[in-house]
């Protein structure tokens, strides 16, 4: 009976609580000490793996001066418990300074230089700064069994320690309150709150203790379990934030990409000290960077078009040392060949001595912008060109044409009126001046009705349409067929002129181009939509390669039906004549006659 309670009496309340205790500080100082290992600027998980540690050995010199059997063996580990007390009282300060980040530097510096100063007594006075002398040892009950507490000569210089005691005391109150006014009153009751309770209740505790005013063991890493327990507790919500913020980061950055990717906006950022340039997987695909290719300035710089280099070395450096930004547009010449145009913008940092360390940036791919400004820049052209070709031809026509057979007309007129024939001969010359002023008159009809059909307003489209068919298909002996459907009398006028002006320009394109014997022109309509088609059977060209002077009247065309907020679609392969369909939105309006 008595061996099986053997190990019951071994095993013991001081031993568990002490044993759990130093274990649980253990642990907590691994695990912190392992996260300051991979980001060595968390200080503060620092300062708590110290002060875990030091608690931790502060609880086994508690233990072994308990179970001290000698003076001598209570004096050693008396002695060298201060060295932990030194390690907790200088991390608990730290930690307290900067995690609430508050509480007075000379206070700091105050506690830090006292308690130093209190380690070194204790191994130069006495036996330790507690006892000059330790005389006996008396057991009592603790906990249910039997411990030792030390008798014997007080040694006035631990008042020093017990100062250093006081003002981490103050250091701490004033620390708290200074974090609660600023708004941070969690930490400080959590943080602030817990580091009063241990300097209360230790030092309490050991006070009373060494000047024998109570019977009872040393137990101050108690009240120290506690502190760390609150600090465990505030670093562990950080570091909870701290993955909050990790995966909203992510998300952020996720979000970031899709839009970069979706503006097609590539980021950088230039490190100017070791000359790097971090940039997106969107950037190094703009510029055709693999994704590990380390970039520096020369090989960004080779991957500009030759003409371009200068111009943006010069930036850049312009930038750097004066104004710390800049905007620039360049082309980028691709592995593929490929040319592309970029618009960058970038922002210089400096450091605290005015250095510039950094350039962050964004870089912009504006090819589809300059093609698009080229071409508007080549259709002007065009159109102006376009315009005096016009011109010249009225001009000719106005000339060549009408204004000499007015001239010849009157001439022969005055020729009349000087020697008149015969009565006979008057009548017939009439009736030949009368047909030659009808000519000259469809002459005048025919420019004019270039310039603007007025049958388009007087007959609408469908006559109009019809007219100019019939016209054109008996001028050029091509038969043009035409078919309407369900087409409003009255549409409104920039409509209807978009729709004539592309039926003329495409059956002109046909008489001019195509070589067809054939034509149709189909025109129908429903209550949202006025539908134009026009097809030929002649030889059709290349619709994806028209360019330059050529493609005038179809890039005309097309502006026409945008100003209408309608879509064009021009078919066309060589041999197999070509197709332009034309759909344009009708607005609400009362249903009209239908041509036919």
């Amino acid at each position: 009976m008595d061996l099986l309670c053997q190990p019951c009496r071994l095993m013991s309340w001081v031993t568990i609580i002490w044993s759990m205790t130093a274990s649980a500080c253990l642990t907590l100082a691994l695990i912190h000490l392992i996260i300051w290992s991979r980001q060595r600027d968390a200080w503060a998980n620092l300062l708590f793996s110290l002060a875990a540690l030091g608690t931790a050995a502060f609880t086994v010199f508690e233990i072994a001066m308990m179970r001290a059997e000698t003076p001598a063996a209570f004096a050693f580990a008396l002695r060298w418990i201060h060295v932990p007390g030194w390690i907790v009282i200088l991390s608990i300060a730290g930690f307290v300074r900067l995690y609430l980040k508050a509480g007075r530097y000379w206070l700091l510096w105050s506690i830090c230089i006292v308690r130093t100063l209190s380690l070194i007594l204790n191994f130069l006075l006495g036996q330790n700064l507690n006892y000059w002398e330790i005389t006996n040892l008396r057991h009592i009950q603790f906990l249910g069994e039997t411990v030792s507490i030390a008798e014997g000569v007080s040694n006035h210089w631990m008042l020093v320690g017990q100062t250093a005691y006081l003002l981490l005391l103050i250091f701490v109150v004033d620390a708290t309150l200074t974090a609660w006014r600023q708004g941070d009153r969690r930490r400080a009751l959590v943080v602030g709150g817990g580091m009063i309770f241990f300097v209360l209740g230790a030092t309490g505790e050991t006070t009373l203790v060494l000047w024998q005013l109570v019977q009872l063991p040393f137990i101050a890493s108690l009240p120290a379990l506690a502190t760390i327990s609150a600090m465990a507790y505030e670093l562990t919500l950080d570091a909870q934030r701290a993955g909050q913020l990790s995966r909203d980061l992510r998300e952020s950055e996720q979000r970031m990409a899709l839009a970069t990717d979706a503006a097609n906006l590539g980021i950088w950022i230039r490190d100017l000290v070791r000359n790097e340039i971090w940039a997106t997987d969107k950037w190094r695909n703009l510029f055709g960077f693999e994704k590990a290719e380390r970039i520096d300035l020369n090989s960004y710089l080779q991957k500009l078009h030759p003409a371009d280099r200068d111009a943006v070395r010069r930036t850049l450096a312009k930038a750097v040392e004066r104004d710390g930004h800049y905007e620039t547009e360049y082309r980028v010449v691709r592995p593929d060949g490929q040319l592309r145009w970029i618009a960058s913008r970038g922002r210089v940092e400096f450091n605290g001595a005015n250095q510039a360390v950094h350039v962050r940036g964004t870089s912009l791919d504006i090819t589809e912008r300059k093609q698009a400004e080229e071409a508007a820049q080549n259709l002007s052209g065009l159109l102006i060109h376009a315009q005096e070709a016009e011109r010249t031809r009225l001009a000719r026509e106005l000339h060549d044409d009408l204004s000499q057979s007015l001239a010849l007309l009157a001439v022969e007129l005055d020729m009349l009126g000087q020697q008149p024939p015969a009565g006979s001969v008057v009548s017939e010359r009439m009736q030949e001046f009368s047909a030659r002023i009808r000519n000259l008159s469809s002459g005048v009809h025919r420019l004019s009705h270039e310039l603007h059909p007025a049958k388009l307003e007087q007959l609408g489209l469908v006559a109009a349409v019809r007219g100019f068919a019939k016209e054109l298909g008996a001028a050029h002996q091509m038969a043009v067929e035409c078919e309407f459907q369900d087409v409003p009398r009255r549409l409104p006028d920039d409509i209807a002129l978009c729709l004539y002006r592309i039926v003329q320009e495409g059956l002109q394109n046909v008489v001019k181009h195509s070589g067809a014997i054939g034509a149709k022109v189909i025109l129908r309509a429903d209550a949202k939509e006025l539908c134009l088609e026009i097809s030929d059977n002649g030889s059709g060209f290349n619709s994806g390669a028209t360019t330059g002077k050529s493609s005038l009247g179809l890039v005309g065309m097309r502006e026409r039906v945008r100003l209408v907020n309608g879509q064009i679609a021009i078919q066309s392969r060589h041999g197999e004549g070509t197709k332009i369909q034309v759909r344009v939105p009708l607005p609400p309006a009362p249903t009209g006659e239908a041509g036919k």
